[in-house]
């Protein structure tokens, strides 16, 4: 056995999805370093000889320019390869008040399927936690039968929030395979703002927007949802308590976006679908 197979035998299995259930428990967070410099690349850099002295340096592009740009790849970006079904997950809070929205959320997101069918196809994954520190995500399915009959397994239970987990295993997953989309449907953030802050960041820098779709008025819980969309590049909505018809918008809406990019947003949107129209307000800003 060489040194780096001996190295790698010794690490520690990563916690995955429990085959024979259908659900992996989501446990602890994994430390990452952004934009780290190998130090003889960064020597190297020190040791390189100037090849651009005596050039005049090129004209800074305008802040409006850089938008426009920016702007523009986001329009012709696909969220998808061609050929390839969009991967969404979709989060929920199962702590004990959440119930009825539970409850709902297994009505409506049949909606999700159907909207993306005449897109390219749709894979979604359940994540969802309750109880004492127990955070669990469901095997990737494709029919909504299947999905539903996953969450009519599931109970609500007393707990803390644990959005962050829900986070990290987003960032985990579309390090493994691209997810083109994060939904979170709660009504409430009990955790370190900070902290949420940071896993948000490091999923947005691999491309993945959240969907924060908050129902109730809590103004501590709109601040984080609104960070956490904003560090994400996706967006925050609100609904009424029990507003079933909004939130069957938002999430028809997420998953338009999720099979088909902002093109497909668009076109929902052109169609004055106002969970689209919320949307793609707030991705185009």
């Amino acid at each position: 056995m060489t040194g780096a197979q001996a190295v790698a035998a010794s690490r520690p299995a990563p916690t995955g999805i429990a085959p024979e259930a259908g659900y992996g428990h989501l446990n602890g967070r994994r430390a990452c370093r952004l934009f780290e410099v190998p130090a003889a690349m960064a020597n190297d850099r020190q040791d390189r000889p100037s090849t651009d002295r005596g050039r005049a340096p090129a004209a800074p592009a305008t802040r409006a320019e850089i938008d426009a740009f920016l702007a523009r790849v986001k329009e012709l970006a696909p969220a998808t390869e061609a050929g390839r079904r969009g991967r969404l997950i979709f989060a929920l809070d199962a702590t004990m008040s959440r119930q009825p929205m539970w409850d709902t959320a297994c009505r409506l997101q049949a909606d999700m399927f159907r909207e993306a069918a005449a897109i390219g196809g749709l894979d979604v994954q359940l994540v969802y936690y309750r109880g004492l520190g127990e955070c669990r995500a469901s095997r990737w399915v494709s029919q909504a039968e299947r999905l539903a009959a996953l969450m009519e397994r599931i109970d609500c239970r007393g707990g803390h929030t644990q959005i962050g987990k829900v986070i990290v295993h987003a960032k985990r997953e579309t390090q493994a395979t691209k997810v083109q989309a994060l939904v979170f449907v709660g009504d409430a953030m009990e955790e370190k703002l900070d902290d949420l802050c940071h896993a948000a960041g490091e999923l947005g820098l691999l491309g993945v927007p959240a969907f924060m779709f908050q129902e109730g008025f809590d103004p501590i819980t709109e601040q984080a949802f609104r960070e956490i969309a904003r560090l994400t590049r996706g967006a925050y909505c609100r609904f009424d308590p029990g507003a079933a018809h909004q939130l069957a918008e938002l999430l028809r809406a997420a998953a338009a976006y999720a099979a088909g990019g902002m093109r497909a947003l668009a076109d929902l949107s052109a169609r004055r679908q106002m969970g689209a129209i919320k949307l793609l307000e707030q991705m185009r800003s």
